[in-house]
């Protein structure tokens, strides 16, 4: 069950990200916004999980994607 509302998040995050259209007031806005919340948070939690500084930078870039992802993959210790 997780493992099927993981792929609709992920199809449906997909077609957001991809579907829109990127104008240059867009393409301003994220190049001043610097590194945002969901990429610092997926440093932490990466770090935390494996520690290894080349997926701590992969799950940066992805940010959000992949702290949805550790939510839903996490064990309780």
């Amino acid at each position: 069950m997780k493992r099927l509302a993981l792929l609709i998040m992920l199809i449906v995050m997909s077609n957001v990200v991809f579907g829109q259209e990127i104008d240059r007031s867009t393409t301003q806005t994220i190049t001043q916004s610097g590194i945002g919340l969901g990429s610092v948070i997926a440093v932490v939690t990466s770090w935390d999980r494996n520690k290894s500084i080349l997926w701590a930078l992969i799950h940066g870039i992805l940010g959000w994607l992949y702290v949805i992802y550790f939510a839903f993959t996490r064990s309780d210790k």
